[in-house]
């Protein structure tokens, strides 16, 4: 009886042993959390896509062999145009649109990415040394601006947009005026 009740799990601790209910919950806010970053990243959505990709050219290559079999037998005369036993034959249209439908989001996801290398890049270039924070004073690098300074390329960089703003609003009243 004993072993029964071992074989059970009654008498077993380490069975019954479960995480504390307040870890199980961060750990599912942290997966959720996790997921959701990744539900917006576009490198990982694309990579989510590349397998239903596959399936789905697979999908339209298999339906264009089936349907290049049945035009075949067609033209050879062993079958008739009728639609008896064309049933086992899938719509090759809707199987194109799905796989073009996966290669838009698949582009989508690519410009995504290169939209925001892009700017992480020019990110860089415009700001490349960070300010320390106060809340890291033990991160601080050597590299990194001082507030006044940052202050300063900031007015800049507001310069900088307002003398384009500018040049821009000159400009559009020069093509208004030779318009008239």
């Amino acid at each position: 009886m004993a072993a029964q009740q071992q074989q059970m799990g009654t008498n077993n601790p380490q069975m019954n042993v479960q995480p504390p209910a307040g870890l199980q919950q961060q750990q599912q806010q942290q997966q959720q959390q996790l997921s959701q970053q990744q539900d917006f990243d576009p490198v990982h959505r694309f990579k989510m896509l590349i397998p239903q990709l596959k399936e789905s050219l697979q999908n339209v290559m298999t339906i264009a062999s089936q349907h290049f079999g049945y035009n075949a037998a067609i033209d050879n005369g062993q079958r008739t145009t009728e639609m008896g036993n064309d049933a086992a034959v899938q719509r090759f249209d809707k199987s194109l649109e799905e796989f073009y439908a996966l290669c838009d989001q698949v582009e989508l996801c690519l410009r995504l990415a290169h939209e925001c290398l892009s700017q992480s890049i020019d990110s860089t270039k415009h700001s490349p040394n960070l300010v320390p924070t106060a809340t890291k004073p033990d991160t601080v690098q050597t590299e990194s601006l001082s507030y006044s300074q940052y202050l300063s390329m900031i007015k800049s960089q507001i310069s900088c947009a307002k003398d384009i703003h500018n040049a821009l609003l000159e400009c559009s009243k020069k093509i208004a005026g030779k318009g008239q």
